[in-house]
């Protein structure tokens, strides 16, 4: 099934050519090789070097047809061989590159190498890009985030324990993460570390700062990568023990970590978030055409209407969740403060795609639990969406202090803006 996407009276012709032209390499190259590109990466499966090879060879034909469109690596500027799209066009295109699982990394946007490069072109040193950004951008190398701790809430920030101590030319490190992303293959991670704070605040999240660690040097103790939904994954859990790199790694000034991380997320989540909707398109297409096709009971199942429920209840969901991520990052790219409309898309579109896939996979059936169709992935993937990038708890949490704050008994909210 090929995805629909025609122009947006709303929006301008270089945005709505950039969706265009998405949509035919999503259409033409990637949907029809969707099982062979990918093939290797499901569980079960027999596949042979010829099979590997063969993906090989399809995924760098996409790729190099990537580039002929002009369409490479849209989240980077143009001098580091971007597109160098605006958060809004980026988003505005994410949502119909996430229509085929796994696209954007055929597209140059690979987590977390694609976040990891945004943060070393923002806080990044001449020669901190030199060695780390440009290679990782070349393809040379690749990179891993590391944040989360076994022991510490992630939502909190402040609990985070591991450490980096000053000694002369070096930061030592020490501490315990795991769901350290792609940490199997990384030459080299971003580690968030608490330092010494000059005024002795104990709780501040100033204290937080992002080292740059090499993977292969003493003390980078690699446990295991963590099984994830029954699964392997490359999300590794991971020992620092006094680690010792020279104080140039230091990403941006001592104390900058938290914000790094902030401007990470927020626009992550925005991402995520139309990625989430061009999932739940493909959801409720591939519902649409089940419906529209299976017989049983004495009739097709859209004549049904628990089915026509389903397609009703799926469309709702699908466009409140998407006009709520358009209006965030509309907000985003202006400078208004967005940090309310932040936590409500982080909290409603991942619900929202678990409501939508869920509809699709009961609509299929026991097809749409197997590895034949992607919706066992998506559901999994939503669900996941649900505590990562902070708890759906959490983010409720900031959206009624956010409101209680900017409203009193004489003056309410404004929904307009």
């Amino acid at each position: 099934m090929r995805m629909k996407v025609e122009p947006v009276p709303a929006l301008s012709d270089s945005v709505n050519e950039i969706r265009a032209l998405t949509a035919k390499i999503v259409n033409d190259e990637i949907l029809p090789n969707e099982n062979m590109i990918w093939a290797s990466r499901i569980d079960g499966n027999t596949v042979t070097e010829s099979d590997r090879q063969e993906a090989r060879r399809i995924r760098a034909s996409i790729k190099e047809k990537v580039k002929q469109a002009g369409l490479w690596a849209p989240h980077l500027p143009e001098e580091y061989g971007g597109v160098g799209l605006t958060f809004l066009e980026h988003a505005y295109m994410n949502e119909v590159l996430a229509y085929a699982m796994g696209a954007a990394s055929l597209f140059g946007v690979v987590a977390p190498n694609s976040g990891n490069q945004s943060i070393l072109v923002k806080y990044g040193t001449p020669e901190q890009k030199e060695k780390w950004l440009i290679p990782l951008i070349e393809g040379k190398m690749e990179s891993g985030f590391s944040m989360t701790e076994p022991d510490s809430a992630g939502s909190d920030p402040r609990s985070l324990k591991t450490t980096a101590t000053r000694d002369g030319d070096e930061w030592v490190i020490n501490g315990h993460k795991w769901f350290t992303s792609n940490g199997l293959a990384a030459d080299f991670l971003i580690v968030m570390c608490r330092t010494e704070d000059p005024d002795g605040d104990t709780a501040s999240t100033t204290r937080m700062t992002q080292i740059i660690v090499p993977t292969d040097i003493p003390g980078v103790n690699i446990i295991r990568g963590l099984n994830v939904w029954g699964r392997r994954s490359d999300h590794c859990e991971i020992i620092y023990d006094d680690v010792r790199v020279p104080v140039d790694n230091q990403l941006g000034r001592r104390g900058s970590g938290h914000q790094a991380a902030q401007d990470r997320l927020g626009a992550g989540r925005v991402y995520h978030c139309m990625n989430s909707i061009g999932q739940m398109w493909r959801a409720f297409d591939l519902m649409v055409a089940r419906a529209r096709s299976r017989e049983v009971h004495g009739g097709l199942l859209q004549s049904k209407q628990f089915v026509q429920g389903f397609i009703a209840d799926s469309y709702i969901d699908i466009q409140a969740a998407r006009l709520m991520t358009i209006h965030c990052a509309e907000k985003m790219e202006s400078g208004a403060d967005a940090r309310t409309d932040i936590s409500a898309i982080k909290v409603f579109v991942p619900a929202a795609y678990q409501r939508v896939v869920d509809r699709a996979i009961q609509v299929w059936g026991g097809a749409g639990v197997t590895g034949d169709l992607p919706l066992a992935g998506m559901y999994l993937g939503a669900r996941t969406l649900r505590l990562a990038d902070g708890p759906d708890e959490v983010h409720k949490i900031l959206i009624a202090k956010n409101i209680l704050a900017r409203t009193s008994e004489e003056v309410g909210w404004d929904f307009g803006n």
